[in-house]
């Protein structure tokens, strides 16, 4: 069977009535979502106490748990040993949330593994009532049978929404875990304080497993300590990048912005502790600067995370991309753009897809949809939210965006019925990620002027205001609010990402 039957297999379980329902039956009731996952590892051939033997490394957090997880498996994987990574949301293909040695897992690897699972799960849903693990918890379950198979020395575990009730959560016994920093998200879910998302984080410590954090608001770190208490997990804060003794000067990071420091702070901590671990009868608990060694030193300088504070440039065209998308994280997404940009060119034009006020000469939306034809990237396939959603989201993202700028909105779709007088506006609206990068571009990017791709029709008016663009010595495009768009706009831009 494909990996293109895979994929679309996969994403039945987005949908599916029985996946659907364990949502709902789970909502008031979050300890049964691991109870649950119990479940469906034993049907598909294993045990927690296999997942013992994976010498995991857990890592949770609002914002930069992504970017920690790379460090630490960059580090570990520069010393030689066999790493394992599990990671959400995917960018361009499903394949990226499962990384051995670095690199997401093969698709005829991925098509084989996957129907292992599968298979086992299908063959056991009618004594179970016809239930089937929804989409993430799948993906986590083939992640640990695809980690076990591999035989990594190492698997670097992110945690997908909180903690506690996440169903990673499932790991009994972690070398290390890791918090990142702290901020409000997922408020459904988590609690509307920052408080209750703490203690939600917290949720993955273990008695006796060393932890670590990097520094939280007071009140986030408190929880943290209480947390710790009582499951006598041994909690320490880790210290500022720049305590770090060294031989070579201020460290250097493979990720640009400074908000990567603390992450970079946090991933040093844990691949020590785990060393230790590894080396040592007992780990030696740190939380206080040592002396990276030399392969920890590249390590962090080695580190690639696409999609986070990512650079690409196109000709006259860069882009800029970063999948910030709460208050703190695109705030220090607009300073990496402002250093990063600034810094290096003196005639610019930028475009943003984001509702952060800053000063760029177009505003572009489109929704998080890769490109309006019926062929879309199966990956890329999201059944949880509808197109009229996305569209919604995007017009209110616009109308906010002309709120602050008081200027007035343009839907650039051909032939659609106008939302009111036409204005000389910035924002620009646009059906998809393809065709707002075709505007933006005028051609001037090879990449995206391939003649195998749809070219979209944009109403004459519009085409006008692009002549500025044509005219640009370079074009600067800051890509941000959502890694779903990053991930769209990289499939269009990185071809290599979709191979």
């Amino acid at each position: 069977q494909e990996y293109e039957d895979a994929i679309c297999t996969l994403n039945t379980l987005q949908t599916n009535a029985s996946a659907l329902e364990q949502v709902r039956r789970e909502r008031g009731h979050p300890h049964l979502q691991l109870q649950a996952m119990r479940g469906f590892l034993e049907r598909a051939g294993l045990t927690v106490e296999e997942l013992d033997h994976l010498n995991i490394i857990h890592v949770t957090g609002t914002k930069g748990k992504g970017s920690t997880c790379a460090f630490t498996e960059q580090i570990l994987r520069s010393y030689g040993f066999r790493t394992g990574f599990y990671s959400s949301p995917h960018l361009v293909q499903v394949r990226e949330r499962i990384r051995i040695n670095g690199k997401p897992i093969g698709k005829e690897l991925f098509t084989k593994y996957f129907w292992q699972v599968y298979g086992r799960l299908d063959e056991t849903k009618d004594a179970h009532g016809g239930m089937m693990p929804a989409y993430f918890r799948f993906l986590t379950i083939l992640a640990f049978h695809v980690f076990l198979k591999e035989k990594v020395d190492v698997a670097v575990v992110e945690v997908g929404i909180g903690g506690a009730y996440d169903c990673t959560n499932i790991i009994r016994r972690p070398w290390v875990c890791g918090i990142s920093s702290l901020g409000i998200d997922h408020t459904q879910i988590l609690g509307d304080t920052i408080e209750k998302i703490a203690w939600q984080k917290g949720g993955i410590f273990k008695p006796g497993v060393p932890a670590f954090t990097v520094k939280q608001p007071e009140h986030a770190l408190a929880v943290l300590k209480d947390r710790a208490t009582v499951v006598r997990c041994p909690l320490r804060v880790c210290p500022e990048l720049e305590d770090y003794q060294t031989d070579c000067g201020p460290l250097h990071l493979g990720l640009a912005g400074l908000h990567q420091h603390s992450n970079a702070s946090l991933a040093l901590q844990l691949s020590h502790t785990w060393l230790q671990s590894r080396c040592l009868p007992v780990a030696l608990l740190q939380g206080t600067p040592f002396k990276p060694s030399p392969i920890m030193v590249k390590g962090l300088a080695d580190t690639e995370w696409p999609g986070r504070n990512q650079t690409l440039k196109h000709g006259a065209v860069t882009y800029f991309l970063d999948g910030a998308h709460t208050l703190r994280s695109m705030q220090a997404c607009v300073n990496w753009f402002r250093e990063t940009a600034i810094a290096n060119f003196k005639f610019l034009y930028f475009v943003c897809v984001s509702v952060q006020p800053c000063h760029f000469d177009f505003a572009v939306f489109c929704p998080n949809i890769t490109e309006a034809v019926t062929s879309c990237n199966a990956d890329q396939q999201n059944f949880n939210v509808s197109v009229e959603h996305m569209l919604t989201r995007c017009l209110d993202n616009e109308r906010s965006w002309r709120l602050h700028h008081s200027s007035g909105p343009q839907l650039l779709i051909e032939d659609a019925l106008p939302l009111g007088p036409e204005k000389k506006a910035d924002p620009l609206v646009f059906p998809c990620i393809l065709s707002a990068l075709q505007w933006i571009t005028q051609g001037r990017d090879s990449v995206l002027a391939d003649g195998a791709k749809t070219v979209f029709t944009v109403k004459p008016s519009v085409m006008a205001k692009a002549a500025p663009l044509c005219d640009a010595v370079e074009i600067h495009v800051l890509i941000t609010g959502s890694l779903h768009l990053v991930g769209g706009a990289l499939r269009h831009l990185d071809l290599a990402s979709s191979k």
